[in-house]
C-alpha cells in the first residue's frame, strides 16, 4: 500500500498516512481538527541510477550485443586489446567493483 504526506492549511501540521489506492483522501487534521488536510505531492523513495539492467539487456537486444563482438572482429584488433577496459553491466558505481 503506498504512503501518502498530507499537510493542513489552517495548522501546517504535517503527517503521513498508509492507505490503499481506492481509499477516499483524509480531510480532517487530527492536530486542529479542521477539514484542511490535502495531499502533498512527493518524490519517489527511490531512485534508479546507472546503465541499469534495462539498457544493457533489452535496450538494444542481443542485436547489439552480436554486432559489437562482429565489429571488434572485424577490426583485426586482438581481443586481449578490446577485453581490457570491458564496461562493467552495473555502471562501476556498485560494491562489486
Amino acid at each position: 500500500m503506498p504512503i501518502y504526506s498530507y499537510k493542513c492549511g489552517s495548522c501546517g501540521h504535517a503527517m503521513d498516512a498508509l492507505q490503499k489506492m481506492s481509499d477516499a483522501a483524509l480531510t480532517d487534521c487530527p492536530a486542529c481538527g479542521k477539514p484542511a488536510l490535502s495531499k502533498q505531492l512527493t518524490a519517489a523513495g527511490f531512485q534508479l541510477k546507472g546503465s541499469g539492467w534495462y539498457a544493457t539487456d533489452f535496450k538494444g537486444g542481443a542485436a547489439s550485443g552480436a554486432s559489437g563482438g562482429a565489429a571488434a572482429g572485424a577490426s583485426g584488433g586482438s581481443t586481449a586489446a578490446a577485453s581490457s577496459a570491458p564496461a562493467p553491466a552495473c555502471g562501476a558505481s556498485c560494491a562489486c567493483h
